[in-house]
Protein backbone atom coordinates (compact mmCIF):
# COMPACT_ATOMS: atom_id res chain seq x y z
CA UNK A 1 0.00 0.00 0.00
CA UNK A 2 1.61 3.46 -1.31
CA UNK A 3 1.91 6.56 1.40
CA UNK A 4 -0.94 8.93 -0.03
CA UNK A 5 0.90 12.68 -0.85
CA UNK A 6 0.31 15.50 1.46
CA UNK A 7 -1.13 17.59 -0.87
CA UNK A 8 -4.21 15.04 -0.92
CA UNK A 9 -4.41 14.92 2.73
CA UNK A 10 -4.21 18.45 2.86
CA UNK A 11 -6.70 19.08 0.17
CA UNK A 12 -9.08 16.14 2.11
CA UNK A 13 -8.91 18.08 4.95
CA UNK A 14 -9.85 21.13 4.29
CA UNK A 15 -12.43 19.61 2.28
CA UNK A 16 -13.86 18.27 5.50
CA UNK A 17 -13.71 22.12 6.83
CA UNK A 18 -15.63 23.47 4.63
CA UNK A 19 -18.35 20.82 4.27
CA UNK A 20 -18.07 21.52 8.33
CA UNK A 21 -18.59 25.29 7.71
CA UNK A 22 -20.64 25.75 4.60
CA UNK A 23 -22.83 27.61 3.80
CA UNK A 24 -23.59 31.70 3.22
CA UNK A 25 -24.08 32.04 7.40
CA UNK A 26 -21.86 29.97 9.61
CA UNK A 27 -18.98 31.83 9.36
CA UNK A 28 -20.59 34.78 9.78
CA UNK A 29 -22.15 33.15 13.20
CA UNK A 30 -18.88 32.01 14.11
CA UNK A 31 -17.66 35.21 13.99
CA UNK A 32 -20.03 37.22 15.89
CA UNK A 33 -19.63 34.91 18.53
CA UNK A 34 -15.81 35.23 18.58
CA UNK A 35 -15.86 39.22 19.88
CA UNK A 36 -18.26 38.01 22.78
CA UNK A 37 -18.13 35.55 25.52
CA UNK A 38 -22.18 34.71 25.35
CA UNK A 39 -24.50 35.80 22.74
CA UNK A 40 -28.40 35.51 22.55
CA UNK A 41 -29.91 34.56 19.43
CA UNK A 42 -31.31 37.94 19.24
CA UNK A 43 -27.52 39.55 19.21
CA UNK A 44 -26.50 36.96 16.36
CA UNK A 45 -29.63 37.71 14.64
CA UNK A 46 -28.85 41.73 14.65
CA UNK A 47 -25.58 40.81 13.84
CA UNK A 48 -26.41 39.52 10.60
CA UNK A 49 -28.01 41.19 7.65
CA UNK A 50 -30.43 38.82 6.24
CA UNK A 51 -30.42 36.00 7.80
CA UNK A 52 -33.81 34.64 8.93
CA UNK A 53 -34.91 33.18 12.53
CA UNK A 54 -35.47 29.98 11.18
CA UNK A 55 -32.15 29.75 9.02
CA UNK A 56 -30.39 31.45 12.23
CA UNK A 57 -31.51 28.74 14.22
CA UNK A 58 -31.09 25.72 12.06
CA UNK A 59 -27.23 27.17 11.71
CA UNK A 60 -26.69 27.13 15.26
CA UNK A 61 -28.23 23.85 15.26
CA UNK A 62 -25.62 22.53 13.24
CA UNK A 63 -22.94 24.30 14.31
CA UNK A 64 -23.41 22.69 17.84
CA UNK A 65 -24.26 19.41 16.46
CA UNK A 66 -20.02 19.88 15.33
CA UNK A 67 -19.34 20.83 19.01
CA UNK A 68 -18.52 24.68 17.92
CA UNK A 69 -21.36 26.21 19.76
CA UNK A 70 -23.07 25.43 22.98
CA UNK A 71 -26.31 26.29 23.81
CA UNK A 72 -27.44 27.24 27.17
CA UNK A 73 -30.76 27.70 28.12
CA UNK A 74 -31.45 30.12 31.26
CA UNK A 75 -33.96 29.81 33.45
CA UNK A 76 -35.74 33.16 33.21
CA UNK A 77 -39.28 34.44 32.69
CA UNK A 78 -39.54 34.18 29.10
CA UNK A 79 -36.85 31.80 28.87
CA UNK A 80 -33.77 32.67 27.37
CA UNK A 81 -30.99 31.04 25.39
CA UNK A 82 -27.62 31.69 25.26
CA UNK A 83 -24.98 31.03 23.06
CA UNK A 84 -21.21 30.69 23.53
CA UNK A 85 -17.81 29.04 21.57
CA UNK A 86 -16.71 25.75 22.92
CA UNK A 87 -12.97 25.25 23.56
CA UNK A 88 -13.21 23.84 20.43
CA UNK A 89 -15.14 26.69 18.72
CA UNK A 90 -12.38 28.55 20.14
CA UNK A 91 -9.95 27.12 17.58
CA UNK A 92 -11.08 28.89 14.67
CA UNK A 93 -10.70 32.39 16.18
CA UNK A 94 -7.54 33.34 14.51
CA UNK A 95 -8.94 32.13 11.09
CA UNK A 96 -11.47 34.22 11.45
CA UNK A 97 -9.30 37.03 12.15
CA UNK A 98 -7.27 36.26 9.32
CA UNK A 99 -10.08 35.42 6.96
CA UNK A 100 -11.46 38.96 8.51
CA UNK A 101 -7.94 40.82 7.29
CA UNK A 102 -7.91 38.94 3.75
CA UNK A 103 -11.66 40.30 3.03
CA UNK A 104 -11.10 43.92 3.91
CA UNK A 105 -7.58 43.75 1.78
CA UNK A 106 -9.65 42.16 -1.09
CA UNK A 107 -12.26 44.77 -0.95
CA UNK A 108 -9.24 47.32 -1.17
CA UNK A 109 -7.92 46.05 -3.95
CA UNK A 110 -11.12 45.84 -5.46
CA UNK A 111 -12.43 48.81 -4.84
CA UNK A 112 -9.26 50.54 -6.46
CA UNK A 113 -9.39 49.30 -9.85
Amino acid sequence: MTEEPCHKRDIRAIHDAMYVLNGKWKISIISSMCYYSERRFSEILNDLDGISNKQLSKELKELEQNKLVKRTVLDTQPVSVKYNLTEYGWSLQNIIYDLSDWGAKHREVIMSE
